[in-house]
């Protein structure tokens, strides 16, 4: 298999995540010959989503101890080199715990719907073959981005044509739309066929929510275990972010799809509620007064333009956001919705500039979409670094899977590094080399102090605040309860999010870590959900209240952002390195990353630039297009040119 991969090219890069899959796409955009690799059997790193089967094995291989093996390598380096050795073993992931609260009853005898045969090593569903699924259910289609039908990993589509799998959303969309990347009002973000029944779609939902939900085996979780698609970093996308920026100018947005985040919630005095953002949702509110919701309306429209009203904060710009909005004349209600819920920040250590400008940003991003400023992408975050993927392979871009590098190979005289050595011997040169944090050695990062991320993933039976339709995408922020305790963030995804299984709900929790991932969020769990374990009776009260946990798992991440360069040892000139996941809820900074790297190589390129026009193309030779190399013969297709799982 190695004799096919070409020994020359501009970049490697190795490692999948958001901001290694963004500069591989933004190099191939601009004629560099790239070679994308990944030693996991997976697209994403830390930044993909799993089906459920998918998820257990990455938890149990995260729960195993692998030794380090030898380095054979060290034949291949020549006298003048030498070789910086790579990490064979991921350790940004640490303290996973999982635990099972739902019903086993013949367990051992079910398997996933669909599942591929037990020797396969992919441990990632398609999410088309999810698609195939979900078509035959469903009733109402989504809304293509551009005019489109969508990409979805693992399929072999042509940019310029639409695709085989038309994508279908589960039934209830009278909450939720589908919506395209394009300046759109939030009048204008649903379509005709969204509108058209909703008041059948409306009486049905409904019932459904007043009804007493059904009880949730882990037979039926493990049987429709293709339906979820569980992401180890939550995150959502701003609708004036950086990220919604890029996909639209690069026309990479036309491969995936996006659901608004229907409802921004706050937690006060032990009750979850909504918080009203728009100005129609401020005037509608039945939770404000009439005089709470002059006052609301008239800080938020000063902090729109604060910048023009300098002598209203300058007197304060040093002191704690917290204490700014105490001077506002604001109602303690309103002063917990501004400051946890709309701003999102935390009161201990958050400036009043800060503070302005995070509460500056939310509004601008009103509207764009729809009434939220968020947007969260079907079948998860792990779609968008495919996404990228996939634009760089429409370029040229080669990419393997499964395919660990043993190390880098660097010149003595001029320190830097010319060669990569795989782990099937092959030498293959480039000129830049984009490596993920996780794949650097302990030697090369032992000046490195990293952050932690603590991170918990639920899967629940009910909404964690019951409305009238039970397909909503919301947001909680829930503030520290004791000085030592971080804020949490709490996401929760329904099924017409293509995230999890009908009459079940997906919730992320994610902080900075303090403890383990267990001691940092469990005390906000039981705040909010209970368990019925199978010797318990369906007992009364509060548990019936609270969302029932059926499956649950915690885990440690490594926060690698913010790493400044010359902290990595004895690293080559040539080489970039990119960070994991951090802990923001928006995606700004491997954005920020993949362009300031980018730049860095090639000042002189635009970065992630609109693809041609088809019909400005012109073909070299007698004027017949060249073989889509996407299509060519299957058994030359390792290394791939498609991102495939």
């Amino acid at each position: 298999m190695a004799d096919s991969l070409p020994s020359e090219f501009d970049v490697v890069v190795i490692g999948t995540g958001l901001p290694e899959s963004i500069i591989a796409a933004a190099c191939s955009r601009s004629g560099q010959r790239v070679l994308h690799v990944d030693s996991r059997a997976y697209y994403g790193g830390n930044w993909a989503s799993f089906s459920f089967s998918g998820l257990l094995s990455w938890i149990k291989e995260n729960q195993a101890d692998t030794c380090e093996e030898t380095e054979p390598w060290k034949d291949l380096i020549l006298g003048n080199e030498e070789g910086i050795p790579l990490s064979k073993k991921d350790k940004t992931i640490q303290h996973v715990e999982e635990f099972c609260y739902a019903s086993q009853d013949s367990v051992e005898d079910v398997e996933e719907a669909g599942a591929l045969p037990k020797h396969s090593t992919s441990v990632i569903p398609t999410s088309s073959e999810v698609l195939e699924e979900a078509s035959a259910t469903t009733e109402e289609e989504c809304v293509p981005l551009d005019g489109q039908s969508s990409g979805v990993k693992g399929e072999e589509t042509s940019p310029e044509s639409p695709s085989e799998n038309n994508a279908k959303c589960p039934d209830d969309h009278n909450s939720v739309e589908v919506t395209s990347l394009g300046e759109k009002h939030s009048d204008d973000v649903t379509s005709d066929q969204s509108v058209s029944g909703t008041e059948n779609e409306e009486s049905t939902s409904i019932m459904d929510a007043t009804a007493e939900p059904k009880k949730i085996t882990y037979s039926q979780i493990v049987k429709e275990g293709r339906r979820f698609n569980i992401d180890l970093i939550s995150k959502l996308l701003y609708s004036r972010g950086l990220l919604i920026d890029l996909l639209i100018k690069s026309n990479v947005s036309r491969y995936a799809e996006f659901k608004n985040v229907t409802r921004i919630l706050a937690f006060r005095e032990g009750r979850v509620e909504q918080v009203p953002c728009s100005r129609a949702d401020v005037f509608n509110s039945k939770q404000l007064t009439m005089v709470e919701k002059r006052m609301l309306m008239r800080f938020l429209t000063f902090c729109l333009d604060y910048e023009a009203h300098p002598d209203e904060y300058q007197a304060q710009k040093d002191c704690k956001f917290s204490d700014y909005l105490k001077t506002q004349k604001l109602t303690p209600n309103l002063q917990h919705f501004i400051l946890h819920s709309i701003a999102m920040v935390s009161e201990a250590d958050c400036c009043t500039i800060d503070g302005l400008k995070a509460t500056q940003k939310f509004l601008q991003c009103l509207g764009r979409y729809g009434n939220t400023p968020f947007l969260f992408p079907l079948y998860g975050q792990g779609e968008i670094p495919q996404c990228f993927c996939r634009m760089c392979a429409v370029f040229g871009g080669i990419y393997c899977l499964r395919h660990s590098v043993q190390c880098l190979v660097v010149d003595k005289e001029t320190r830097r590094c010319k060669a990569i050595i795989d782990h099937f011997g092959q030498r293959i040169n480039a000129s830049y080399f984009v490596v993920e944090d996780s794949y650097l050695s302990e030697k090369i990062c032992r000046n490195v102090c990293y952050r932690q991320i603590s991170r918990a993933v639920l899967i629940t039976d009910r909404s964690i605040l019951k409305t009238s339709s039970d397909q909503q995408i919301s947001i909680l922020n829930i503030p520290s309860m004791e000085p030592d305790q971080p804020a949490v963030c709490i996401i929760e995804l329904c099924s017409s999010a293509m995230t999890c299984m009908k009459n079940t709900y997906l919730v992320h929790l994610t902080c900075s870590s303090v403890k383990t991932a267990k001691e940092d969020l469990e005390p906000v769990v039981w705040q909010l959900f209970t368990i019925v374990t199978e010797t318990e009776s369906e007992g009364t009260g509060a548990s019936v209240q609270k969302p029932q946990i059926l499956w649950s798992v915690y885990f440690n991440m490594k926060d690698s952002s913010g790493v400044d360069r010359t902290l990595y040892d004895s690293l080559p000139s040539n080489v970039y390195v990119c960070s994991g996941p951090d802990s923001a809820l928006g995606n700004d900074c491997a954005v920020r990353q993949a362009e300031a790297i980018f730049q860095e190589m090639f000042p002189s390129e635009e970065f992630c630039p609109p693809p041609p026009n088809p019909e400005d193309i012109i073909y070299d030779g007698d004027g017949t297009q060249a073989e889509d190399p996407r299509f060519s013969n299957e058994s030359e297709a390792n290394p791939e040119t498609l991102p495939e799982e």
